[in-house]
């Protein structure tokens, strides 16, 4: 089935053509490099895996439930417009939340392919091309996953968010070969990582854990280099140089608070407009949704900091937000958890598998005994 039929909302044109704008830079310098680059480039060679085979899409997900979560989460919960509602709506507002969030990653990765693909073109060190081959790998892989979650799982998907293209296209037309990363590996990286790691904690169906926690465990590493890189390269900007990469940064983080609040959902729900009003009313006084979009920024946060962006005018513009306090969360702590968490998944998984081996060989030689 072409995904263009599963889509709500029509999505345009088969393509989206980015003027791109930059050079390409080649390098004659095949020295060693940088031992942190090179300890994350070989790790990123060694953490490829293969989504047909380390998933288990056997699993089976009810697309009116596919979390799994308490109907608390949901903005509209206990207003009026909720109680107004009969099943099969509510149901609807469940398949469409999810499928509108899904939706928003698969297309975010598929941002991340293309943007380590010019990271590999533009970037001027070879260490930080070798990463960013591997990571141009990972993003495959992880909208490929995405992509077939929507199509065989939840047979519903949302074209990309207007202000999540907005900020790809404002990345990928930029000249400077740093924008790239500060785009996609701090801002939409960043968030996502965050959003999946919300998710990965709360949901209770094993199929969207396992895929959440698998594409956490790379998308650790893609800030970690994105991190690694600006934050030697800022430190040989002028003022001027930091002030025009921080404007960068507030207008991506309101563009990435304004693209949570989803209207788009609500308008394909059948709702009046009076009704859709009335739920972008919920959605901004949720206060479930008001610390989701806080615990968003843990990750950008912090890494706008370490990067070198840390002005007092980046400072109040996250206080305005309310997550300046997200600044003090440690990255590396993040990222070690993320690891732990995917091969703690894979441990249990493989242990009841074997498990259910020695069962059925038990049960054969017991049956060969009867015999």
């Amino acid at each position: 089935m072409s995904t263009h039929e599963l889509y709500t909302i029509p999505a345009g044109l088969a393509t989206w053509n980015v003027e791109m704008a930059g050079t390409t830079k080649f390098t004659w310098e095949y020295d060693d490099g940088r031992d942190r680059m090179l300890a994350l480039y070989q790790k990123g060679k060694d953490k490829q895996w293969d989504s047909t085979k380390r998933i288990d899409w056997d699993l089976e997900v009810d697309p009116y439930d596919i979390l799994g979560i308490p109907d608390q989460t949901i903005a509209i919960y206990g207003t009026p417009l909720w109680e107004r509602m009969d099943d099969k709506q509510r149901k609807d507002v469940r398949l469409h939340n999810a499928s509108w969030q899904f939706s928003q990653f698969l297309h975010g990765e598929q941002g991340a392919m293309i943007c380590s693909a010019k990271i590999v073109e533009s970037v001027p060190d070879l260490d930080s091309k070798f990463y960013a081959a591997t990571q141009t790998m990972d993003e495959a892989r992880h909208a490929e996953t995405y992509a077939r979650f929507l199509q065989e799982k939840v047979g519903l998907a949302y074209p990309i968010n207007p202000y999540l293209k907005s900020l790809l296209e404002s990345t990928l037309s930029d000249s400077r070969w740093d924008m790239p990363y500060l785009g996609m590996q701090v801002l939409i990286e960043g968030l996502a990582l965050a959003a999946f790691g919300v998710m990965r904690d709360i949901t209770t169906k094993p199929l969207p854990k396992q895929i959440l926690a698998y594409v956490m465990q790379d998308e650790a590493r893609h800030v970690a280099f994105g991190r690694m890189a600006l934050r030697d390269y800022y430190r040989q900007l002028s003022e001027a140089e930091l002030r025009e990469r921080e404007d960068f940064v507030i207008e991506g983080c309101y563009l990435m608070r304004d693209r949570l609040r989803g209207r788009e959902t609500w308008e394909n729900l059948g709702l009046t407009r009076a009704e859709v009003d009335e739920a972008m009313v919920a959605v901004d006084q949720s206060e479930y949704l008001r610390l989701f979009r806080s615990l968003l920024f843990s990750r950008i946060v912090p890494c706008v900091k370490d990067i070198g962006l840390w002005s007092p005018r980046l400072q109040q513009a996250y206080a305005d937000m309310g997550v300046l306090e997200m600044a003090g969360q440690s990255l590396e702590a993040l990222m070690k958890q993320d690891e732990e968490i995917a091969d703690k998944l894979d441990e249990a998984r493989f242990a009841e598998e074997e498990a259910e081996r020695h069962a059925e060989v038990s049960q054969t030689i017991a049956m060969g005994s009867d015999g």
